[in-house]
């Protein structure tokens, strides 16, 4: 009977060996994937008894889990978030300050515009002009989660960086329309 020398309950960060923080090495990550991945991959597993190979595709299936929240700035601060007890609201919160509302509705005309006019160098400018503020506001929700512990700050933030990145997802389907 193969073993495996993992808790199945354990967090993601500590399935990887890592800190519960904000600020995570992704090279670190990449490689603690890698190892783990190695160790619960199915293939390593065809030759064992049924309970066994289900029991590696479940590991498999949970440490990939793992990795695509851990490696994404925006699960992971959700993930972290929850781990802390603190719920950033995304369903029942949807307040955010007006400046925002503004400038992201301001970026949403601004795609729709250059979408209707097929005009490649417009959506390109938006899409960096947001992946920059994404940038921005990525380090700033590092900054209020691991050093100023302001975890109702940070699920705000949460909350934006989630508007943005449906509005990115938005621009890039909208290139895609374009550049077809």
């Amino acid at each position: 009977m193969t073993t495996f020398d993992l808790n199945f309950a354990a967090d993601h960060f500590t399935l990887f060996g890592l800190p519960r923080a904000q600020s995570l090495d992704l090279e670190s990550l990449e490689n603690s994937f890698r190892a783990v991945q190695a160790q619960v991959h199915p293939d390593k597993h065809a030759h064992a008894g049924d309970a066994d190979r289900r029991l590696a595709m479940q590991w498999a299936t949970r440490v990939n889990e793992a990795f695509q929240t851990l490696k994404s700035p925006g699960k992971r601060a959700r993930y972290l978030l929850s781990l802390l007890g603190h719920d950033p609201q995304i369903e029942s919160n949807t307040a955010m300050p007006t400046e925002f509302l503004i400038s992201q509705m301001e970026l949403r005309e601004a795609v729709i515009e250059a979408r209707a006019t097929a005009n490649e160098d417009a959506l390109d400018a938006v899409r960096l002009r947001l992946l920059n503020e994404i940038k921005v506001e990525y380090q700033r929700l590092a900054e209020l989660i691991d050093v100023a512990k302001d975890f109702a700050a940070a699920a705000n933030l949460v909350r934006q960086l989630m508007f943005q990145e449906k509005l990115l997802n938005e621009i890039d389907d909208a290139l895609e329309a374009v550049t077809a």
